[in-house]
C-alpha cells in the first residue's frame, strides 16, 4: 500500500516514520524550504529532531505529484495539519485524488473557532464522494517515532476506509481499533488538552497527586456530558479517545498542553508561553471555542470555564482553582 500524509510536524512525521516500517510513504511538507532539509538530512530537525527517516520514507512539497504519487496502486491518503488548516487542505486535496485512494483520514483535534464545528462536520462539505475518516488516540510521536506500543483509534468513513487504516497502520507495537462514533472521538481528542492545561496548573501549584486525580475524573466527567448533548456515546469516552488520552495528556512530560498548565502557575503570559513552546498547544486555542459551544448547549462545564479565564487574564491560577475549590457539593455522576 502507498500512504501519503500530508503535514510535516510533529505528529504527522511520527506516524509517516511509523507506516515506513511496512509501506511506502510520502511525507508532504507545505513549505518546500523544509522539504528540501528533510530531504537533504533525511530527519524532520524542525519538529521532530534526532530521528532518522525509514529508508521507504519520501518526502515533497509539490501537493499535486503527491497526489500522483498515490494512482499506481491501492492507497491512503492521511491529514496531519491542525484544525486550522484541515478546510484549505482538504479543499486541495478531494479533486486530486486518484480513484486508487480509498479516502482520506485525518489526526487534528480541536474545534473550528467561527462555527464550533468538530473536524468531520468542516469535512463534510468538502469530501464529497471522498469517504473520511478520523485517527486519534492517546500518543505522543516521539514515542511512535521510536516504535514504542501505541494504541489509536478510527472512527467513521465506512468499513472500506475503517479496513484500510488498520491495513496500514496496525503492525508492529502499534494497534489500531475502530468505531463509529466519530463525534466522541474528536470531541475527547479535543477537550482533553483544554483538561491537561488545568492539570498542568495544579502540578504548577504543588497541589499533590490526589488534586491531580481529582481533575482528570472531573474533566472527563466535563467532556462527557458535552459529547453526550452532542450526540456521542458516553461510553466512547472511557475508551482510548477519552480516558486514555486525557490521562497521558495530563500526566505525560511531553504533554505541551501540561506544559502551558505548568508555566501559568509560575504567572508567565501566555504569549511568552506559546513563543517559546515551538509548536501548537491545541488547548490554547480549543478552550474558548469549547466554552462557547458548552454554553450554546447549556452544559455545564467550571473546569473548562476555569482555564478559560486564566488564559484570558481574567484570573490568576491560584484564583481559578480555589474557586472550583469553593463550588457547593453535588452527586457524582456524568
Amino acid at each position: 500500500m502507498k500512504i501519503a500524509i500530508f503535514g510535516a510536524g510533529a505528529w504527522g512525521t511520527a506516524l509517516a516514520q511509523h507506516a515506513a516500517r511496512r509501506h511506502a510513504v510520502l511525507l508532504w511538507a507545505r513549505d518546500s524550504a523544509q522539504a528540501a532539509d528533510m530531504r537533504r538530512e533525511r530527519a524532520n530537525q524542525r519538529y521532530l529532531p534526532g530521528v532518522v527517516f525509514e529508508p521507504g520514507l519520501e518526502v515533497a512539497s509539490d501537493l499535486h505529484a503527491a497526489c500522483q504519487w498515490l494512482s499506481d496502486q491501492p492507497s491512503l491518503a492521511i491529514i496531519a495539519t491542525p484544525v486550522a488548516g484541515l478546510a484549505p487542505t482538504l479543499d486541495a486535496l478531494v479533486t486530486s485524488l486518484p480513484a486508487t485512494c480509498a479516502g482520506l483520514a485525518w489526526l487534528c483535534k480541536g474545534l473550528e473557532p467561527s462555527t464550533l464545528q468538530l473536524p468531520h462536520q468542516l469535512a463534510a462539505s468538502r469530501l464529497g464522494q471522498v469517504a473520511g475518516a478520523v485517527l486519534a488516540g492517546p500518543s505522543f510521536a516521539q514515542e511512535v517515532a521510536a516504535g514504542l506500543p501505541v494504541a489509536l483509534t478510527v472512527a467513521g468513513g465506512g468499513a472500506r476506509l475503517g479496513e484500510q487504516v488498520v491495513s496500514a497502520l496496525h503492525h508492529g507495537a502499534a494497534r489500531i481499533y475502530a468505531t463509529d462514533d466519530v463525534i466522541g472521538v474528536e470531541l475527547g481528542g479535543a477537550l482533553k488538552n483544554v483538561m491537561a492545561i488545568a492539570a498542568g496548573i495544579a502540578d504548577g501549584l504543588e497541589l499533590g497527586m490526589n488534586a491531580r486525580a481529582a481533575l482528570i475524573t472531573r474533566g472527563l466527567a466535563e467532556m462527557t456530558r458535552l459529547g453526550v448533548a452532542l450526540g456521542a456515546r458516553a461510553e466512547t469516552f472511557m475508551g482510548l479517545t477519552g480516558l486514555g488520552d486525557l490521562v497521558l495528556t495530563c500526566t505525560g512530560g511531553l504533554s505541551r498542553n501540561r506544559r502551558v498548565g505548568l508555566a501559568l502557575a509560575r504567572g508567565e503570559p501566555l504569549a511568552q508561553i506559546i513563543s517559546g513552546l515551538g509548536h501548537v498547544a491545541e488547548g490554547v486555542s480549543t478552550a474558548p471555542v469549547a466554552r462557547n459551544l458548552a454554553a450554546r448547549l447549556a452544559v455545564d462545564m467550571p473546569i473548562l470555564q476555569a482555564v478559560c479565564a486564566v488564559l484570558e487574564g481574567h484570573t490568576r491560577a491560584t484564583d481559578a482553582v480555589l474557586a472550583l475549590l469553593s463550588r457547593e457539593p453535588r452527586r457524582e455522576g456524568i
